[in-house]
């Protein structure tokens, strides 16, 4: 099936999926929490969040999804870290666009 994201280049969707998943203030706070500690433990991410282990296992599979965390279960532990090449990827796509944005920004205002 063709969907109209198609329509639209690599980077523009690569873009739309970094910032729906960043969308969410549980899942920033997840980056930054495993970004402070190195690593975390599932059961660590949990008690810093207002949030149960179900939901927060869903953050996690939504960042690790995208890429922007690895992580690995042992058991009924599971283990965290970012994934810094994709973060730099995440920024680098932030900033062309915010870049882009600032070039038209002294054109003559519409309201």
């Amino acid at each position: 099936m063709i969907t109209k994201s198609a329509e639209f280049s690599n980077a523009l969707n690569q873009l739309a999926d970094f910032a729906k998943v960043l969308s969410h203030p549980a899942r920033v706070q997840i980056l930054k929490t495993i970004a402070k500690r190195g690593e975390c433990i599932c059961g660590e991410i949990v008690e810093v969040l207002p949030l149960a282990q179900s939901t927060v296992s869903q953050h996690l599979k939504e960042l690790k999804t995208i890429g922007l965390i690895k992580g690995e279960t042992e058991g009924l532990k599971s283990c965290y870290c970012v994934d810094w090449k994709a973060m730099k990827k995440c920024r680098a796509l932030f900033d062309d666009f915010f870049e882009e944005m600032e070039k038209h920004k002294d054109a003559e205002e519409c309201c």
